[in-house]
C-alpha cells in the first residue's frame, strides 16, 4: 500500500514555520524597552536639576540617564538656548559650568521671590569687594601683592573675606621666593552674578559703572546667607 508523504511534509513545514514566528515573538518580547528619545531625557535633565536645586555633574546626570556625558552636555546646551532666550516665556535659567549646570531663578524676579517665601533681602558687596572680586576674575590666578598695587591698598580682609564667602579660592602658589597664594573665583561667584562662564565677564566700562555706583549690585543666592554677605 503506497502512502503519500507530502502532506506529512507539507504539515511539519508549516508546524517549523509557526515555531518560527513564536520564536521571533519571543525574541521581540524579551528586548531591552526602547530607549528614550532627546526630548525625554531634556524632561529627565531637567526633572533632576529642578529637584537638585544646586549644580549637578554631567557626569552624574549620564549615569542617571544611561547616555553618554559628551551627549548630556549637547541636550543641556541645546536647553540652554531655550532656556536663556530673551524670548524665554520661562522664569528660570539654565547656568552650564566647565562640569556642571543649575537650574535658577531669574535675577529680575527675586523680589517676588523673597515676597512669596518670606526670605529676607540679601546683602550688597561692599564696594571694596567688588573691586578685589574685579580684580581678580579679570586677572586670574593672581596673588594678594597684585591686587594691593592695582587698589593702592591693603585687601587682606577683604580677599580672606571673599573666600569666607566661597566667592574665590586659593589656586596653587605662584613659583617665587615666599610662594604666595594663588587666587581665583569660583563656580559660586558665576552663579551669584548669573555667569555660566568666565568669558560672560561685562566689560571693563560697564563693571566701572558698577563700582562707581551708576549700578547697585545686589547679591543674591541660595547657596549664601545674608549673614555671609554682610
Amino acid at each position: 500500500m503506497n502512502i503519500s508523504k507530502q502532506p506529512i511534509l507539507e504539515e511539519t513545514a508549516s508546524n517549523l514555520a509557526d515555531k518560527d514566528i513564536i520564536e521571533e515573538k519571543d525574541n521581540c518580547d524579551g528586548q531591552a524597552p526602547a530607549r528614550p528619545d532627546n526630548t525625554e531625557l531634556k524632561r529627565a535633565i531637567e526633572a533632576i536639576l529642578f529637584a537638585a536645586g544646586h549644580p549637578v555633574t554631567y557626569e552624574k546626570l549620564a549615569i542617571a540617564l544611561d547616555t553618554a556625558e559628551y551627549h548630556v552636555r549637547q541636550l543641556v546646551g541645546e536647553m540652554a538656548l531655550e532656556y536663556n532666550a530673551p524670548t524665554s516665556a520661562r522664569g528660570i535659567m539654565l547656568l552650564t559650568f566647565d562640569d556642571s549646570c543649575q537650574l535658577c531663578t531669574k535675577e529680575r524676579f527675586a523680589p517676588m521671590i523673597r515676597e512669596a517665601l518670606g526670605i529676607r533681602r540679601g546683602g550688597n558687596l561692599s564696594a571694596s569687594s567688588l573691586e578685589v572680586l574685579a580684580v581678580i576674575a579679570y586677572n586670574q590666578p593672581c596673588t594678594r601683592s597684585f591686587v594691593d598695587s592695582v587698589r593702592g591698598t591693603d585687601s587682606g580682609y577683604t580677599i580672606s573675606s571673599l573666600c569666607d564667602k566661597g566667592l574665590i579660592e586659593p589656586r596653587g602658589r605662584l613659583d617665587v621666593p615666599g610662594r604666595p597664594i594663588l587666587y581665583g573665583t569660583t563656580d559660586t561667584f558665576l552663579r551669584v552674578f548669573g555667569l555660566s562662564s568666565l568669558d560672560e565677564l561685562p566689560s571693563i566700562d560697564a563693571l566701572q559703572k558698577n563700582l562707581s555706583g551708576e549700578s547697585n549690585t545686589e547679591v543674591y543666592d541660595e547657596g549664601i546667607s545674608e549673614e555671609q554677605l554682610l
